[in-house]
């Protein structure tokens, strides 16, 4: 068995030089909602936990002219409760919120939500349909990457040796832009989705789609982007056809496995009914902002 050492550093710096020094024995703490199941699990066993709470900007809800800067620190209970951020990213805010129950939101995490990597992780469609980017500190400075180039593989991301997540950026939503995100679970509540779709779209003053981009969960090794959607959307209103043509993007984009949750054909078909109900909620959200 592994000596376990928990630090928790106050500095990026730190934090940095811990991890580094540790290497792939080091694991960064923030809520611990899935680090502690692993480990309790034997899944993974650490040398060192580095708990980051005590790091300010981690734990930071900051919204300036142009963005919005999330701390990876800062729980689904905060965000929640935060008015004016669920007013500019709704669909950002009720993904992270569908997380686990009302105790595991007071713990867990929008940054390791994200971290986690898995395949079904609410936060991250949202995440990516509303172009949001990952601060990465590391032992050569600060990084930022797309959220959706971030992710590699189930359980898998481009972090390396030192480097851990600081902080998530949304920019500053525009004028008639609205965004929503849907699940699919087999039960009413704490479970894990089978199909996530996130939305986000901007309106022209006209009503037509301005910019749009729909990214799905669950259905392939990382969640993906649906490229065809900002086609099928810009410069049009959200009529039968659209919707029609959204839902089959969506399911052509699939590429999800058989599990105890959801079939190939079951997850596939889910995707592109999703689709459509996130982008009513979008496009209404958009219409009345």
């Amino acid at each position: 068995m592994v000596d376990l050492r928990y630090e928790s550093p106050e500095t990026i710096e730190v934090a940095v030089a811990l991890l580094a020094a540790e290497g792939q024995m080091a694991r960064v703490f923030a809520g611990g909602t899935d680090l502690l199941v692993q480990m309790k699990e034997e899944l993974v066993e650490p040398a060192l936990l580095v708990d980051i709470k005590k790091i300010s900007e981690t734990r930071l809800i900051a919204i300036d002219p142009d963005q919005v800067r999330i701390g990876a620190a800062v729980t689904g209970a905060e965000l929640g409760e935060n008015e004016q951020l669920k007013a500019m990213w709704p669909g950002v805010v009720e993904a992270v919120e569908l997380i686990g129950s009302a105790q595991v939101q007071g713990r867990a995490t929008i940054g390791g939500n994200l971290c986690n990597a898995s395949p079904a992780a609410d936060s991250v469609p949202a995440l990516i349909a509303a172009e949001a980017r990952a601060v990465i500190a590391g032992p050569d400075g600060i990084r930022e990457v797309p959220v959706g180039e971030f992710l590699t593989g189930p359980g898998q991301t481009s972090l390396g040796l030192g480097e851990f997540v600081t902080s998530i950026t949304l920019p500053k939503p525009p004028e008639h832009g609205g965004d929503a995100y849907l699940r699919f679970i087999p039960r009413t509540e704490m479970d894990i989705a089978v199909v996530g779709a996130g939305l986000s779209v901007v309106l022209n003053p006209d009503g037509t789609c301005a910019a749009a981009r729909l990214a799905l969960g669950a259905v392939a090794p990382t969640a993906r982007l649906v490229e065809a959607a900002s086609e099928i959307m810009v410069g049009n209103k959200l009529d039968d056809t659209v919707l029609e043509a959204l839902s089959a993007a969506a399911s052509e984009t699939c590429s999800p496995i058989d599990d105890k949750r959801g079939t190939i054909e079951f997850r596939t078909k889910v995707a592109g009914v999703l689709a459509c109900r996130v982008a009513k909620i979008a496009w209404r959200r958009a219409e009345n902002n």
